[in-house]
């Protein structure tokens, strides 16, 4: 039998990257070496995980990026060859990025992994009504729906939003205060470059999401980590540290990554500092909807009487990611601004894309769709908390916050979390390590894991057991 590629292949303690990264760069080599030849039939991703002894899904993930770049094609039955027509040359490696991404946050694999942050549940979006509605469309398509969408959005969608947020959030605004962004990277951009200027100071959560303080970063503005506790942001800390900021940026409904709640007290006294000193507050209302022990609390914007607040919300968290859509709320007095801002910088959302969720909120799905996501999510939470504490026991506890999409599992000692969530993710399991979304405050170690996907207290166990076999 011929040998494979991979039987030299170090162990994973061996390379900084990811096992799979390994795993397609050993194929990749062989393939561009000559090594494997065009049409050569390549091992099943159970056999060879089998092999190596990992996670199937590790093994996907790195047949997954090499179809992607058209290095092998699958055959269905026949199993996964590489692609007939491939010539052999010599594979230089890239140079080193300069700065090298944290190996455990904000990557996104080519497969759905078991605990993956930032996912709704997918298994349960009504893909059914949605086909439907955009067929629909499609067959309802004028010529006039194929020129340039509004560059603020369409007036029909930014219509709908404000109605919901009245009802649902507590916010009273209008169509013309809601613009249309492609997500909250977009709408943050677009409150830097219309309000602030590089080298004024921002407040951030300490521990707080790490792609705030990187686009932060980016646009030459000067962080003020503000440390979180059980109120949220520690207002008071904040004046006292950074008196001079110019804006905060928060996530008062259930703060990230801690899932605590903004208190009404510190929310009044954020919203005192920002009036009486003329500074903006970014409402970052990503999960606002799922709250499971009452009613979803009134966002941040539904207090603010003196137009301080911009309130930034998604349809990822909600529908699902993939439709690439969130929205901005400004303060009445700031519109213009925006409108001249976004005509330069506005990404333009396919006029398809927002019609279908026009029409998925005004035809009363969107509402329903929450709805049934907040009890599913309860469901879900209370399924895979009681799994991992079953497997886990007290040395890592976990205590499920009110709200949110994901639980933090605590570990002891000091940064303990970095290695064993690198190692889930190179196994086909997903995790943030709690400490690299700190800047300064000692939040200590723990795992950031979802359960919007976990289907039952079973499925959990399992995952933990395994979680328990990397550590």
């Amino acid at each position: 039998m011929t040998r494979s590629p991979i039987d030299s292949l170090p162990p994973a303690a061996a390379s900084d990257e990811p096992l799979y990264r390994q795993i397609y760069d050993r194929f990749r080599g062989a393939i561009a070496q000559g090594m494997l030849k065009p049409g050569d039939r390549i091992p099943s991703a159970r056999a060879l995980a089998k092999d190596l002894g990992v996670a199937r899904g590790t093994i996907e993930m790195a047949y997954s990026l090499l179809h992607a770049e058209g290095y092998v094609q699958p055959r269905g039955q026949a199993g996964t060859v590489v692609t007939p027509g491939l010539q052999a040359h010599t594979v230089t490696k890239p140079a080193p990025a300069p700065v090298k991404p944290d190996p455990d946050t904000w990557r996104h694999p080519p497969s759905v992994l078991p605990f993956q942050m930032g996912l709704p549940a997918l298994d349960a979006f009504p893909r059914k009504i949605w086909a439907r509605l955009g067929a629909r469309h499609l067959r309802a398509t004028q010529a006039a729906d194929l020129s340039y969408p509004p560059a603020d959005g369409l007036p029909a969608l930014r219509t709908a939003i404000a109605a919901h947020l009245q009802v649902a959030r507590g916010i009273h605004c209008t169509p013309s205060q809601v613009f249309i962004t492609s997500g909250y990277r977009e709408s943050l951009n677009l409150v830097i470059q219309a309000l602030l200027q590089p080298g004024q100071q921002v407040w951030v959560e300490d521990p707080g999401y790490p792609p705030t303080r990187e686009l932060l970063t980016h646009a030459g503005l000067e962080l003020a980590p503000i440390e979180v506790d059980a109120e949220g942001i520690m207002v008071a800390r904040g004046i006292e540290q950074a008196p001079q900021a110019s804006a905060a940026v928060v996530t008062p409904a259930h703060q990230s990554p801690l899932s605590v709640t903004l208190s009404l007290t510190r929310r009044q006294a954020l919203l005192e500092w920002a009036e009486r000193n003329q500074r903006w507050i970014v409402e970052d209302d990503y999960d606002g909807e799922y709250r499971y022990i009452s009613r979803p609390l009134p966002a941040l914007k539904s207090l603010d009487r003196h137009g301080r607040v911009l309130y930034a919300g998604t349809f990822s968290k909600v529908m699902f990611p993939g439709i690439r859509l969130a929205y901005l709320v400004v303060p009445e007095a700031q519109i213009r601004r925006f409108e001249d801002v976004n005509r330069v910088l506005g990404n333009g959302i396919p006029s398809l894309t927002q019609a279908l969720v026009c029409a998925f909120m005004t035809e009363g799905h969107f509402a329903r769709h929450i709805q049934r996501m907040r009890r599913l999510y309860s469901e879900r939470r209370e399924a895979t908390a009681a799994g991992l504490s079953k497997v886990f026991g007290p040395d890592m506890p976990i205590n499920p916050q009110p709200g949110g999409m994901h639980l933090l599992v605590r570990m002891k000692g000091h940064h303990t979390d970095r290695p064993l969530a690198r190692r889930m993710v190179e196994n086909g399991i997903y995790a943030h390590a709690l400490s690299r979304w700190s800047t300064a405050a000692p939040c200590g170690s723990g795992l950031l894991m979802s359960f919007t996907n976990i289907e039952s207290q079973e499925r959990a166990e399992q995952l933990g057991r395994r979680i328990l076999a990397l550590m």
